[in-house]
């Protein structure tokens, strides 16, 4: 091994001292060999030799591959001038091998770079392998077996697109003496022209080269007949007929064209019933012989057959199967029904009590054997043995839509049984009877359903599992209904042995079937077992609406409408509430069979946003939004607070009343203090300095009253505080015509009303004040008309002086006081008029003299005379002086009596 790669090495060197002179100038390396061809997988081994310099060595050499610096692990030194490098090949890419000189700070180097570098482009491919599965065949033209031979095979291996591989097709026709056919190509398929004409009778050997720049290889030889090649078109002219006479069979005719003295033919048939998948084949055995018809038997009446011929070479294993004939598609004859009609009922509320209404309604034999025309129906009572008397109808027209016919409705007592009988009839006969069991409404309870019914949709169908029922009676056979709301039902019957079936009928998605299973008892219907079921559920179509059915303070109830069955497409797993108040949103999941819902911790006075999300499993649907406003109290606590508040107010009466009851005389003390009594006074015994003089008797006055002629104008003893109170009381004292005495004086400091003694001293027991008449002032008779000059002399009053025994007031107790203060004011001013307060009413005052004169009360003396106005110009202006109800109070206190 060692003897053979340093041969190996010695090669190189002599070829790369064998390279042509012109290289020898152009370059200073040079890589051998030039241009390889190289298979994935394997070693590849270059050597870069110097030549036509010695500036450079083999230690100035390195190796780059697509770019990168090969390891100095991979060189090898032959000598000064010449290096090798080994390199795997793994990738199909095409790359560069470059052997390149290090860079040197030498002049030469730098003139000469470029001839210091030297590569080759490595193409990489794989070794051909050999065709597989070699196949040609001849096909007809015509009359004819043509002599373009094509053939295929499987290409087997990997290529690349640097190193491609081609294929060429021999085809040699024994026995012979020329050269074989050959046709190359680049493809897997190819013909090749068999000379003029088919070689008939002749062996034709067949083989395929596979080729490329590593290598070449040949397929397996395929030797056989010439007539194991051909194939031929499907026989032509298919005709098919149908016989009445025969209800179950079909005659079939063809033709061919190649004359069997070329060729001779086998046939194969094929038939199935229109509208199904599935075909049957008629056995070769029937039609090995060279026939051109054939009658195909054991067919059902009056049904659609599609039948299809083809036909190959009859020699055995020879040739192959032409492509299928035409389809050609015929309907057997009509025979009479073999089959018992399909037949049901819809049993439903009858008008009148303990009534049905019963429907019946049927389906058409399984083997009508033709166009069922009418049905013949007959309603008997079990007991009547004899069949006298029976419901019969005849020849009810099979219904033009649809599969299911509607036959008669009847209206049947609860606590009756009948027997249904029903036949189907043809173009050529009547069905065999079929029958059904209408129990007594009571009895239909005794027969009992299956257990554990389940539907549930798989692989596009809807399937029902159940047990059978829990009865001592023998099931005969299973009926299974299903029915849309608002549509036709429909049903199939199964055998008695089944416990799990699909739904045959078309069903559609996002539709609710109600599916029921009936067991039946020898033709008497059980009780059956019902559920609802979807094919495939989806998201509703509409959202349910969400409504505001009572809000709260803190809470609110909402109701939802519930979807429609039609616009549900699924079964409905949850409703999700949803509320907000603000950006933050609330959800609520509440059953499917929830339909009303009370949101708590709520805000008083807020408005929310609630909307509701109603999910299937295909989906869900969402609702609009619903807006509402929380209510600023609670239900009952505005109530509350009123009911408080009363009961509160109704307190404070309450603790009032009992105050003012307990405590009477402390409020009588503070409100209504007790005023001393006049009667009780000592005043009775006081007589003043100033004596009386006599009473005058008066037309209208008072008899048995002293008048008293006093001026209050000299006097101080109305102040300040009692100037307004004076004014307010005038009109009160000139109502009244006479004043009361202390109490109601001008000359008191503190005015109180007074009290009337002609028509209040009745009631004086009565009054709050509980005032007591000190004395009464009427004024003397009068001296003249309102507004006249008074005479010169001082009007007199009758005084009346009280003999209480009370204390008296503080003016009545200083009346030595009150008389130097007059003396004083009368020795500063002059005269005034009988007026003492400015804001009395003129007109109240004129009224009031029209019965009562003005008094002037002065002090007793010849100094306090009232001046009175010159000529009467002063009564032309002046308002009449109000009479003045009081009296001089006293001064310096008791006097004796």
């Amino acid at each position: 091994m060692v003897c053979a790669r340093v041969l190996q090495l010695l090669a190189l060197a002599c070829l790369g001292s064998a390279l042509p002179a012109r290289v020898e100038a152009d370059y200073y390396l040079m890589v051998v060999p030039q241009s390889p061809v190289l298979e994935m997988g394997t070693n590849f081994t270059a050597t870069c030799v110097i030549i036509n310099t010695s500036e450079v060595t083999a230690d100035d050499l390195y190796w780059t591959l697509a770019g990168t610096t090969v390891p100095k692990e991979q060189y090898t030194k032959i000598n000064g001038s010449a290096l090798n490098v080994t390199v795997p090949i793994t990738s199909e890419k095409t790359e560069w091998l470059m052997c390149k000189c290090k860079k040197k700070n030498t002049l030469f180097f730098i003139h000469n770079e470029g001839k210091l570098i030297h590569g080759i482009d490595l193409k990489k491919g794989y070794v051909p392998e050999k065709p597989e599965n070699l196949s040609c065949v001849a096909v007809q033209q015509k009359q004819y077996i043509s002599t373009n031979f094509s053939c295929e095979w499987q290409t087997v291996g990997r290529q690349t697109a640097t190193v491609p591989t081609s294929y060429i097709l021999y085809t040699a026709v024994l026995p012979g003496s020329g050269q074989p056919y050959k046709e190359p190509t680049q493809k897997n398929n190819t013909q090749v022209k068999l000379g003029d004409t088919f070689p008939h009778y002749m062996t034709l050997e067949v083989w395929v080269e596979a080729h490329n720049k590593l290598g070449k290889i040949e397929s397996e030889h395929l030797k056989e007949d010439s007539g194991w090649f051909v194939k031929t078109d499907p026989p032509s002219d298919v005709k098919v007929f149908s016989e009445n006479s025969f209800p179950t069979s079909l005659l079939i005719n063809w033709t061919h064209l190649i004359p069997t003295i070329r060729l001779k033919l086998t046939y194969r048939i094929r038939y199935r019933q229109n509208g199904t998948q599935n075909w049957t084949d008629v056995p070769l055995g029937d039609t090995a012989s060279n026939i051109k018809s054939f009658r195909l038997q054991d067919l059902q009446p009056y049904q659609e057959y599609e039948i299809q011929v083809s036909c190959k070479n009859s020699r055995e294993g020879h040739g192959y199967w032409s492509d299928w004939s035409t389809i050609v598609t015929k309907r057997t004859p009509e025979a009479r029904p073999t089959s018992k009609p399909d037949l049901w009922r819809v049993i439903a509320e009858g008008d009148r009590k303990n009534e049905r209404r019963v429907k019946f309604i049927c389906k058409d034999p399984v083997l009508a054997n033709g166009r069922i025309v009418s049905f013949d129906v007959k309603i008997q009572d079990p007991k009547d043995k004899v069949r006298n008397g029976s419901l019969e109808w005849k020849n009810i027209p099979r219904s033009s839509q649809g599969k299911i016919t509607d036959l008669k409705q009847i209206d049947l007592a609860d606590q009756k049984s009948v027997r249904v009988y029903i036949n189907a009839t043809n173009s050529v006969g009547k069905s065999d009877e079929a029958s059904l069991f209408i129990l007594a409404k009571a009895r239909e309870s005794e027969l009992a359903p299956v257990e554990e019914l389940k539907v549930f949709p798989h692989r596009g169908q809807l399937w029902l599992e159940w047990k059978p029922p829990n009865s001592t009676k023998l099931v005969s056979e299973y009926v299974v209904e299903w029915w849309v709301e608002g549509a036709q039902i429909d049903w199939q019957k199964e055998k008695r042995n089944t416990t799990r079936t699909a739904i045959k009928g078309h069903l559609d998605k996002f539709v609710c079937y109600n599916v029921s299973v009936y067991p039946i008892y020898n033709g008497w219907i059980g009780k059956p077992a019902r559920k609802e079921a979807y094919l495939e559920q989806g998201a509703p179509l509409e959202a349910p609406i969400v409504r505001l059915h009572k809000a709260g303070r803190n809470q609110a109830t909402l109701n939802w409408t519930e979807i429609s069955r039609g616009s549900r497409r699924g079964f409905i797993t949850n409703y999700t509430i949803f509320y907000t108040s603000g950006t933050e949103v609330h959800n609520i999941t509440v059953p499917a069979n929830t339909a009303s819902y009370t949101l708590t911790s709520l805000s008083g006075n807020t408005k929310y946003d609630t909307w509701i999300k109603a999910s299937t499993i295909g989906g869900s649907k969402i609702s609009f939004n619903h807006s509402f406003t929380t209510l600023r109290y609670a239900q009952g606590e505005m109530e509350l607070i009123v009911v408080g508040v009363s009961l509160g107010f109704l307190f404070i009466v309450v603790m009032t009343m009992l105050l003012c009851v307990y405590k009477k005389d402390v409020l009588k003390e503070n409100f209504w203090p007790q005023i001393p009594d006049p009667g009780e006074s000592t005043i009775g015994n006081w007589s003043p300095d100033y004596p009386l003089k006599a009473e005058t008797p008066r037309e209208n006055g008072l008899l048995g009253i002293s008048v008293l002629d006093v001026d209050v104008c000299d006097g101080k003893c109305v102040f300040e505080e009692d100037k307004a109170s004076l004014s307010l009381k005038k009109g009160k004292y000139l109502s009244e015509e006479h004043s009361s005495g202390i109490g109601g004086s001008s000359c008191m400091s503190s005015p109180r009303q007074s009290v009337s003694d002609s028509d209040e001293g009745g009631d004086m027991a009565d009054t709050t004040a509980s005032t007591v008449q000190y004395s009464s002032v009427v004024p003397a008779a009068p001296s003249g008309y309102k507004g006249q000059t008074p005479n010169s002399q001082p009007q007199q009053a009758l005084f009346s002086r009280s003999e209480s025994t009370q204390p008296l007031l503080d003016c009545e107790e200083n009346p030595d006081v009150l008389q130097q203060e007059g003396s004083r004011q009368s020795q500063r001013s002059p005269p005034r008029p009988p007026r003492c307060t400015d804001g009395a009413d003129p007109a109240g005052i004129a009224e009031q003299q029209e019965l009562l004169e003005p008094l002037d009360f002065c002090p007793l003396g010849e100094d306090s005379e009232q001046a009175t106005p010159v000529d009467g110009q002063a009564a032309d202006w002046l308002p009449a002086p109000p009479p003045l109800s009081s009296y001089m109070p006293q001064l310096g206190g008791y006097r004796p009596q």
